[in-house]
């Protein structure tokens, strides 16, 4: 056998889903009451890397099955339980909380009974660390708190990584692991894609690129950094197997493709954000740019939760380099002369952590209500102007000139007042 061939067959071992299960039983994951055992129906459901592509307007799974999906015994397919109360029996483990709903999708989570507590809340933390909630804490906190410079080169390195693993999912086209046998943990991106996993990709390039920005800039021992990179990255993508939303190929592929990126993209960083601070017409160019990505992406596919994510990224990245340009144009967080370089960490006092608790404080106030009123406005409009009904904001989403529109102006508004609007609010009450 041939080297090819060898790597291709340990392709597809890694993209079966019965690792995946076999991973989850391990960390004390066991599958609904009712599931099909592995082995029985998961073996003819998978459809792998070698599987027939998805047909356009199929959501990403729904042909893991040559058939109609087989219910199981509350009726659901694909695994899905539908909350009725299991059957009598002896107790077993724990549940792990209540069915969880995507409100895009109407999709709902499993009933999941979980053995090992402290592996689920790791797992959960570490799935979060790919998700909004935490990129809108991480980002403006580096950006308000700790370091601008290292901030705004974070996000460009994140809006092109993300940004090429996103279209590579809609242009390779693998669904998610087929379930059962695989236990779905959440739901909320399982209308997407799965390869590349994206969540591994972030969890692989925000460690790589915080020790390539701060060492050499920021005192501390190189151990650290080295010491941050797996835990960070392994936490991250394991939670992804964990989770039931990737396979251990997507994630091995997510790693890979992030070093690609970092190799080939990381030494114009320092040009990219250069001329989003001092090049005139930079905020034009950057607009049109990420709203031409943005287009170019939703031509890629049919509609998932994945087109809002890239507008939501691309909106995000130009809102940040559109007010890092007016902030570095009224010397509003300015970067430290070369000289003073490498950096020591101040003195930790109680004024320095009540300044810090201050500044997320009032800065994440505003930032948020500025997205709540975003998209109580772009939804609407953008309903108006292209004259669809908005009776079903869900269903209103699912067309381009909703959801595009939306996504993009609400968090490039989101951006712009992190870099620019937030930092005048700290300049004005004497905490920046």
């Amino acid at each position: 056998m041939s080297l090819g061939q060898r790597l291709a067959l340990l392709a597809v071992r890694l993209q079966e889903p019965q690792r995946v299960a076999s991973f989850q039983r391990l960390c004390g994951v066991e599958a609904p009451l009712g599931s099909p055992a592995e082995g029985e129906d998961g073996e003819s459901e998978v459809r792998g890397a070698a599987g027939n592509p998805r047909r356009r307007g199929q959501q990403p799974g729904a042909e893991r099955s040559p058939g109609p999906a087989k219910p199981d015994c509350r009726g659901a397919p694909n695994g899905v339980r539908n909350g009725l109360p299991a059957e009598p029996g002896p107790v077993g483990p724990r549940r792990a909380g209540s069915l969880r709903r995507n409100s895009l999708t109407g999709e709902e989570g499993e009933l999941t009974r979980v053995s090992n507590w402290p592996l689920y809340y790791l797992f959960c933390f570490g799935t979060e660390l790919g998700n909004e909630l935490f990129y809108i804490f991480f980002f403006p906190f580096w950006i308000w708190n700790l370091d601008p410079f290292v901030g705004r080169r974070l996000v460009i390195i994140w809006v092109l990584v993300m940004y090429l693993g996103q279209c590579t999912k809609d242009i390779i086209r693998w669904p998610r692991p087929a379930s059962p046998p695989v236990v779905k943990l959440e739901i909320f991106y399982n209308s997407e894609y799965s390869m590349p996993s994206t969540h591994a990709m972030s969890g692989t390039a925000i460690p790589i690129a915080m020790v390539l920005l701060t060492y050499g800039r920021w005192q501390y021992p190189l151990l650290y950094g080295l010491i941050l990179i797996p835990c960070w990255s392994s936490l991250v993508c394991l939670s992804r197997v964990y989770m039931g939303m990737h396979s251990i190929l997507d994630v091995i592929a997510g790693f890979l493709y992030t070093i690609l990126i970092l190799v080939v993209f990381y030494p114009l960083v320092d040009l990219i954000d250069n001329f989003n601070q001092t090049y005139k017409y930079a905020p034009l160019i950057i607009i049109g740019l990420h709203l031409a990505l943005g287009i170019f992406s939703f031509t890629l596919d049919t509609w998932s939760t994945s087109r809002g994510d890239t507008a939501e990224i691309l909106g995000s990245g130009a809102g940040i380099a559109c007010g890092s340009h007016a902030a570095y144009n009224l010397g509003l967080l300015l970067d430290p002369s070369p000289h003073k370089l490498p950096l020591a960490s101040p003195p930790f006092t109680a004024t320095l952590l009540g300044k810090a608790i201050l500044r997320v404080a009032i800065g994440m106030i505003f930032v948020m209500m500025v997205r709540d009123i975003m998209k109580k406005i772009t939804i609407p409009l953008a309903c108006k102007l292209f004259s669809i009904p908005c009776d079903d904001v869900r269903q209103a989403r699912q067309h381009m000139e909703v959801e595009l529109p939306y996504r993009y102006i609400t968090y490039g508004m989101v951006g712009f007042s992190i870099t620019y609007l937030v930092p005048c609010v700290f300049s004005f009450i004497g905490i920046s």
